[in-house]
């Protein structure tokens, strides 16, 4: 678990199964021939397992075993500990996975008391949702048709209007940022994740 890079591959895992490409992808600078040890490594301690998606994918994928995803609370706690860092920079780039499990570790459930919503995340090339409701955040993967607002952007651009205070309209304008459906829930989605107060040094 301490050798480099097996906590970023647990965590890219986090949010379900992913094929090795889409792994290498997300992990900047990792090699293929480390990757490959980190998931034979993690496989070998029951933290990881391979799967063959159903026909007509057919691909191999890998996921976390349930014992795996137990980790979670462990990745929050070193986010949440990090976010208080005076040097931490929200405008850095992040992976999707990093930014959308940020949104479950800082969500304020009383900022979102009574609100019902499904909010859309095209990353890239990926799709995620978002569910509120009931004082709780749910993000999977999947596509986001049907969703109340779509976000479109880079993880960091996400990133950047939800942690660094970047407005809406600005990042618009600069192209970087596309937001369709309900404006009114965009604005109200970005204030319920603050950020911990700073470590005192």
């Amino acid at each position: 678990m301490g050798d480099r890079w097996a906590l970023l591959v647990m965590r890219e895992l986090l949010l379900g199964p992913r094929r090795f490409g889409d792994l290498r992808a997300s992990l900047c600078g990792i090699s293929a021939n480390i990757l490959t040890q980190r998931l034979e490594e993690l496989e070998a301690i029951g933290v990881v397992e391979r799967r063959v998606l159903p026909p007509p994918a057919r691909v191999q994928v890998y996921a976390l075993t349930p014992w795996g995803m137990e980790s979670e609370p462990i990745f929050q706690a070193l986010g949440r500990w990090a976010a208080r860092s005076p040097r931490h920079d929200p405008r850095l780039p992040i992976s999707a996975v990093s930014f959308l499990l940020s949104l479950r570790t800082m969500f304020d459930a009383p900022r979102a008391e009574g609100l019902r919503a499904r909010l859309g995340f095209r990353l890239g090339e990926e799709e995620f949702v978002a569910r509120l409701g009931g004082g709780q955040i749910l993000v999977e993967a999947g596509p986001v048709a049907g969703a109340d607002v779509v976000f479109a952007g880079s993880p960091a651009v996400m990133a950047a209007a939800v942690y660094g205070g970047v407005p809406l309209p600005a990042l618009e304008a600069e192209g970087a940022l596309r937001v369709e459906g309900d404006r009114a829930l965009a604005e109200r989605f970005l204030g319920l994740f603050p950020l911990p107060p700073k470590a005192g040094g």
